[in-house]
């Protein structure tokens, strides 16, 4: 059986103190790349830790709602975690494009606004933009439907390209009505108005948790992080986790609790559902 771990805040402890009292009111919410599923140099061989769907499904039934939140389209995420159809994540939600479209396992169906035109006018622009920065060889453009993204994991200098791209990328998305969201070796641009934040709060309302846990490993989360201060200054206890690194280190320095990696996410999932009974 796995331990639970103790947070190293007083906060923390208190966050997990109410999930352990009163779990048919708590949420958790999971990031998914590098959270739930270890970061590969290719974002489409990603795939969940193996016992995480299983160890999801013992936990779920047990709280209010489990939430995955992620910049990837939700039905990518239920594809790549194997979400859907497993007995006890009936009440998932994936919260895909960072809470702009939603799928639901109940349904099975995903509900989504009009996408941004911003985003295709970037799109036709991109592949010329990398060729100029001298950047096109060994980056990789994922498209995401909503949102662009640029890997550098495969270049021959992954973190100077990131860093000679970080500017024309900021000046493309911002001529298209973007914004630009940076990652562990990765920047995508994306409408602005939705955040992990955004959407770890507006869940927490709807489904009325009194205790949120939120658990990621890189920068997009931090808006994440912030809506669970933003619920404990209002009395919502909450706990944050940090699935580590040591390409992103801002997580850790706000956390909670460090966990190790994906491996250690998914213990943490175990032992609150053994816990729970």
């Amino acid at each position: 059986m796995d331990p639970l771990p103790t947070p190293q805040t007083q906060s923390g402890r208190d966050g997990l103190a109410a999930l352990l009292a009163r779990p048919r009111t708590a949420l958790i919410g999971l990031d998914f790349d590098g959270t739930l599923a270890p970061i590969v140099a290719d974002p489409e061989q990603a795939r969940a830790h193996p016992d995480a769907v299983p160890a999801l499904a013992a936990l779920a039934p047990k709280i209010a709602s489990v939430a995955v939140i992620t910049g990837r389209p939700p039905e990518v995420a239920v594809r790549y975690g194997g979400f859907a159809g497993v007995p006890g994540l009936e009440h998932l939600t994936v919260l895909g494009h960072y809470g702009a479209e939603r799928w639901d396992a109940a349904t099975g169906t995903v509900t989504a606004p009009p996408p941004h035109p911003g985003v295709a006018a970037a799109r036709a622009e991109l592949p010329r933009l990398l060729e100029r920065a001298g950047a096109a060889e060994g980056t990789w453009i994922e498209e995401k439907g909503r949102a662009l993204a640029v890997h550098t994991r495969r270049a021959a200098d992954p973190q100077g390209a990131y860093q000679s791209l970080r500017a024309p990328l900021a000046d493309l998305a911002a001529r298209h009505g973007l914004i630009v969201e940076p990652g562990r070796l990765v920047l995508e641009l994306r409408p602005p108005g939705m955040d992990k934040g955004v959407a770890l709060l507006d869940h927490a309302r709807a489904v009325g948790a009194d205790c949120v846990v939120y658990a990621g490993d890189d920068l997009g989360d931090l808006p994440a992080f912030d809506a669970v201060d933003t619920l404990r200054a209002d009395g919502v206890p909450g706990l944050l986790v940090c699935s580590g690194s040591t390409e992103v280190t801002e997580l850790a320095k706000r956390a909670d609790l460090v966990v190790d990696g994906p491996e250690g996410v998914v213990g943490l999932l175990r032992a609150l559902a053994a816990q729970l009974g």
